[in-house]
Formats: C-alpha cells, sequence, structure tokens
C-alpha cells in the first residue's frame, strides 16, 4: 500500500490534469472560521430557511435516512446548487450507487465533479473484512480530498452500506475528519441509513417519506423526485427542531 503523501500526491496530479486545483481557491474568498454565516445553499429553499441558509462550511454535517427516505435525491440537489455556484464537488461513493443521468437531470455539472467509486458489499456474507477494508479505504479517500482542500463540497455517501462496517469504524475517525475540515471553506456531508459522526457533526438532516406522498415520482425513464419529511439536529444547540419541514425534491429541468 502507498504511503498517505505518495496517494495525496496522486490526487492532486489527477487534479492538475483536470485543471481543478486551483479553481476553487481562486473563486472563492477566505471565510472567517467563527463566522456561523459561511455556508452554501442545500438548493431548497424551504431547507435552506430552516438550516439558516444552508449547510455550514467548515463542518462535518450529516443526511440520514432509510432507503427511499429521499436521501439520494437530496444529495443531488446540494451538489446540484454547489456546482451551480462554481465550485468543485468530491463525492466518495462508498457503494458505487451513483446513476449520472439523475445527477445530470437534477442539475449537476458534471465537468465539477470528481466522483471515487468504492465497493462495499451490501449483502455482505461473508465478506465481512472484505466490507470493512471498503469502508477504511473510503474513509481514506475522504480524508485525501479535504486535505487537497480544493472543493466546496465533499461527500462521503455510504447509505445501505452493511450497519456492522459503519459501526466497527472507530469514533475518531470522525472527529479526525473534523479537524481536517474545521475553518476551511470546504462544505462536508456524511450520508447514510443512521447518524454517524455523533456529537462532531454540524448539523444532521433526518429524511423519511412524507405521509402525504410516499410513492417517488417518475418523468420519462429518470426519477423525478419524493416528497419527504426532514428534522433538523444542531449538535452546538443539542435539539431537534420541533416540526417536520415538508420538502419536494422533485428534479428541476434544464434545456
Amino acid at each position: 500500500m502507498l504511503p498517505a503523501r505518495a496517494d495525496r500526491n496522486v490526487l492532486l496530479t489527477a487534479l492538475r490534469a483536470r485543471k481543478l486545483d486551483q479553481t476553487l481557491t481562486a473563486n472563492l474568498s477566505v471565510p472567517d472560521p467563527h463566522d456561523e454565516q459561511a455556508i452554501g445553499s442545500t438548493g431548497l429553499p424551504l431547507l435552506d430557511a430552516r438550516l439558516g441558509g444552508g449547510l455550514p462550511r467548515g463542518h462535518l454535517s450529516e443526511i440520514v435516512g432509510p432507503r427511499s427516505s429521499g436521501r439520494t435525491s437530496l444529495l443531488l440537489h446540494v451538489i446540484a446548487a454547489a456546482t451551480a455556484r462554481g465550485e468543485l464537488v468530491a463525492l466518495v461513493d462508498g457503494l458505487d450507487m451513483l446513476d449520472v443521468a439523475s445527477a445530470e437531470a437534477a442539475g449537476a455539472d458534471l465537468a465539477r465533479l470528481l466522483w471515487i467509486r468504492g465497493r462495499v458489499v451490501t449483502n455482505p456474507g461473508f465478506c465481512r473484512d472484505l466490507n470493512q477494508r471498503a469502508m477504511e479505504q473510503a474513509i481514506k479517500a475522504l480524508g485525501l480530498v479535504l486535505q487537497a482542500g480544493n472543493f466546496g463540497l465533499v461527500i462521503l455517501d455510504v447509505g445501505d452500506a452493511p450497519h456492522d462496517a459503519v459501526r466497527r469504524l472507530p469514533f475518531t475517525t470522525w472527529l479526525r475528519l473534523q479537524r481536517m475540515v474545521e475553518g476551511s471553506q470546504t462544505i462536508c456531508v456524511l450520508a447514510g441509513n443512521e447518524p454517524m459522526s455523533r456529537s462532531s457533526a454540524g448539523l444532521s438532516i433526518s429524511l423519511q417519506p412524507s405521509s402525504a406522498g410516499r410513492a417517488g415520482r417518475f418523468g420519462g425513464p429518470l426519477f423525478d423526485g419524493l416528497d419527504l419529511e426532514a428534522r433538523v439536529t444542531r449538535a452546538r444547540i443539542h435539539g431537534v427542531d420541533s416540526a417536520a419541514l415538508p420538502l419536494s425534491t422533485r428534479a428541476s429541468r434544464h434545456v
């Protein structure tokens, strides 16, 4: 296995090859690390209003919910909003689940997306150790991307990963990642079936299908969005928003 320094050099070389190594830092001013208004829109005005403007930069945040809760649909909106702002996005896709056509339909600029594809097995069987190694590699990739420092949004998506593979990660994993992102311009989002980063998260958005519209909506061959409900937990406040926020993640159409 290559040392971390060599892995980081490989990543930076790949970024330079695509001319992505200076774009973000050239376009964004450096925020005050204590400025609570250093945020990025999720692409959904109602959710932004509940969050105080959007997702905080320089913190770990979470988007969690079971399958068909709208988690992936919301992630695509967040990616599209970031690329629309001219930012670079890195997606560490733990299970290699990204549907590129749906991402484009949601408005994501794929030229600004670094897609790191993982290989966790959803039905582990006798592959427990394999899943654990794959999860550790995904975390390592996330750390390397955060160290590169050129991304406005970095996502680790391990939705539907085996429960045990996530739970076996040491708590210090999340503390280390929080130190990497703290004070930076980067929005770091962890996406999964359940909370992962515990008290080190900036905030957690918990999703479930809306009782008024549990069925997903489809437009032609592509998934078109979900009606869902979101609840927000803020680590610094240690509280949950009292009411569920109804949202629709119907993909916007782009010509």
